[in-house]
């Protein structure tokens, strides 16, 4: 049975069984079926209903307090008799309706067009649609399809809420500084240069193994990299590759590696430059002399500090002197009030238990850490945000945990902080971003616009890709996805998000924080090719984790965080060549950075995953093979308007097709894909 035929005994689920049978044997594809079958016959046909808030669909997805927001509905052609929207409205805690009516056939003259208004008002509102055929009745909201009308998954509509355009249009790499590239071999961290908790540092030689000559001090192994040496290769990331936002793990003072232990917020660590090394990388990341002006984003660790921290002062490892006693030394410091000691002082709050990670109490609203933190102008948050460093935005650690006492957060009080932390950050950069670090379903901070602009998308995309492709979890559990369940996972995340929040998400196939992507996958650098074009076409802000792009290997954490081989990368590398022909693509089609999301075909015999993004410029459809063999594939294109005897480019080569019958039938090679735009 063929690819499109299973697809359309999908689509008729709601046709009788005789009649399905029958189209099943004939070969009619559901593009002919549909229009025969859609009728005031008391009966909704499911397939043909869709609504997102892309720009055909929505007027308004970042609206004003005074901006109306005309919705429009696709249903097949004649099939229904009447639709609603429903909405309910925060002011008046009341529900409303909304009559739509009919608009425009689409292109195809396959489908109706259905619109209605919600009114302009400032409160946020959230909305689903009723659908009606006679005495038949079905809801859609962002969450699918139902017969009887849901209570969750609606669309949402925030006024006033307004996530970075260039976070949506942009391509972020993120770099472990210590692991990158050495531009300034002066400012090495050599053996024995201090010792820390009980290791001394290493000097690791360029592409040696990670793991420390003595047990347990790992974090004491440096490599050399420093802000020069990001500075020094923007060209291969800006021009080769083609992205445009940097995302950096910390660099400020700390004696270890990852500097997940700040020691001072306002100092550039020694070995990866000085404050004026970071000024310049900062002015040359924003220039277009290197590549296309770009955007730089710093890894603030505000949950906790590091116990040589001046604020703490239970160890040092260096020659620093700090101006006052810290709360670990006395009660009586002025910064008591920073920690939270159960007995002072062998007894306080940390990070997941580690001791050298003291956890930061925020306090009440207006404390003086909330001051330190964010609150002043002359605050951590602030200072880097503002000149003569200018840094444009933030992604926050452990984001979940700030909170007051010493709690594990997850609460009001964090709510309230990271409330005040976006009042400070817009304060002095309205374009400026936060991307909080949550593993599961953030949509807690990000479902009302006062918090924060995206997350780190491990529930979203990271964990659910890495199940499909690789058969694990990003931690390398053994788990496996289909392509119907994986479509299920990726429409149940994108329901819990605003769209714009949806469109800011960092899409990354893996992290500091997981095993590579490359290994979990087995070093089948073909998987590591479907991730990629997944990655650059799917919903949301892709993020390259530096050597991923030409299939760095590595296990779990230090093993992930290996020197970057640096004679891969070249276009000569065929992954690094697919990332660079990959962001070419994305960003000259805007329907894939903010165009609909339609899902064309689930098929999970043959493992092909495909979807199609669109605007009113361009139709994509995405064909992902999730196979090790050529498949052929035949992709029902007319549900994004494409009409019959119109081309399409195949995008990565260059092959054109003809739509006929409403569908595109192609090869795909296995564990690779297909980008068919016109």
């Amino acid at each position: 049975m063929s690819h499109s035929i299973k697809q359309d005994l999908r689509g008729l689920h709601r046709l009788p069984l005789a009649l399905c049978l029958a189209l099943a044997v004939s070969g009619a594809s559901l593009w002919s079926a549909a229009a025969w079958a859609a009728s005031n016959d008391n009966n909704v046909e499911w397939a043909g209903l869709f609504h997102d808030q892309g720009p055909l669909y929505d007027s308004a997805p970042e609206p004003t307090a005074s901006t109306p927001v005309t919705l429009t509905f696709r249903t097949f052609k004649g099939d229904i008799t009447s639709a609603n929207i429903k909405y309910y409205d925060s002011a008046d805690g009341q529900f409303h309706w909304v009559a739509m009516h009919w608009a425009a056939n689409d292109a195809t003259g396959t489908y109706d067009l259905w619109q209605g208004t919600i009114p302009a008002t400032s409160s946020k509102k959230y909305y689903r649609f009723q659908i009606n055929d006679g005495t038949a009745t079905a809801w859609y909201n962002a969450a699918g399809i139902t017969s009887s009308e849901p209570s969750s998954g609606d669309f949402f509509v925030i006024p006033g809420f307004k996530t970075p355009s260039w976070m949506k249009n942009g391509v972020m790499y993120q770099v472990f500084p210590d692991r990158f590239y050495n531009g300034d071999t002066g400012n090495d961290v050599t053996n024995g240069a201090y010792t820390y908790a009980g290791c001394a540092t290493e000097q690791h030689a360029w592409g040696t193994g990670v793991t420390a000559n003595v047990s347990g001090c790992n974090s004491a192994v440096f490599f050399g990299g420093d802000l020069a040496g990001v500075d020094q290769k923007l060209g291969y990331i800006k021009s080769t590759l083609g992205a445009d936002i940097i995302y950096l793990n910390p660099i400020f003072s700390s004696p270890t590696n990852h500097k997940y232990d700040t020691q001072n917020y306002y100092t550039v660590d020694p070995a990866f430059g000085s404050n004026a090394t970071l000024q310049q990388l900062i002015g040359d990341v924003h220039s277009a002399s290197n590549g296309p002006s770009g955007y730089i984003i710093l890894d603030g660790v505000f949950n906790h500090s590091g116990d040589s921290n001046c604020w703490f002062g239970a160890q040092s490892y260096d020659a620093i002197t700090c101006p006052q006693q810290g709360a670990y030394q006395s009660q009586a410091s002025p910064y008591y009030s920073y920690y939270t000691f159960q007995t002072w002082p062998g007894s306080y709050s940390t990070f997941f238990g580690i001791s050298s990670m003291p956890k930061l109490d925020y306090g009440a609203s207006g404390s003086a850490t909330r001051n330190q933190i964010y609150g002043n102008s002359g605050s951590v948050v602030q200072t880097w945000l503002e000149q003569p460093y200018g840094i444009d935005g933030w992604r926050l650690d452990a984001a979940q945990y700030l909170d007051a006492g010493g709690n594990n957060g997850s609460d009001a009080t964090n709510h309230q902080i990271m409330q005040e932390l976006r009042t400070a950050v817009k304060s002095v950069n309205p374009n400026a971003t936060i991307v909080g670090e949550y593993w599961g379903d953030a949509s807690s901070w990000l479902d009302d616009g006062t918090e924060w602009d995206g997350a780190m998308n491990y529930n979203g995309f990271t964990q659910p890709v890495s199940e499909w492709i690789c058969g694990v979890d990003e931690s390398g559990n053994s788990a496996a996805l289909v392509p119907s369940k994986l479509d299920s996972w990726l429409l149940g995340t994108r329901a819990d998000l605003p769209i714009d929040v949806q469109q800011t998400m960092t899409n990354f196939l893996g992290s500091h924080d997981t095993s590579r992507f490359a290994t979990r996958c087995g070093g089948d650098i073909w998987k590591t090719y479907l991730g990629l074009i997944f990655q650059m076409t799917y919903v949301g802000t892709p993020t390259i984790y530096y050597g991923d792009e030409y299939g760095m290997q590595g296990g779990a954490d230090p093993d992930n965080r290996r020197s970057f081989d640096w004679s891969q990368a070249t276009t000569s590398n065929t992954a690094v060549a697919l990332t660079q022909q990959l962001i070419r693509i994305r960003n000259t089609y805007p329907a894939l950075r903010t165009g609909s999301f339609m899902t064309l075909l689930t098929d999970d015999t043959n493992d092909i995953y495909a979807f199609g993004r669109f605007d009113q410029n361009n139709r994509v459809a995405v064909v992902l093979n999730g196979t090790g063999n050529t498949e052929t594939v035949t992709v029902p294109v007319y549900e994004e308007s494409m009409t019959n005897g119109s081309q399409v480019t195949d995008l990565l080569t260059g092959t054109k097709y003809t739509v006929s019958g409403g569908t595109v039938t192609l090869s795909v090679e296995g564990h690779y894909g297909a980008i068919l735009a016109q």
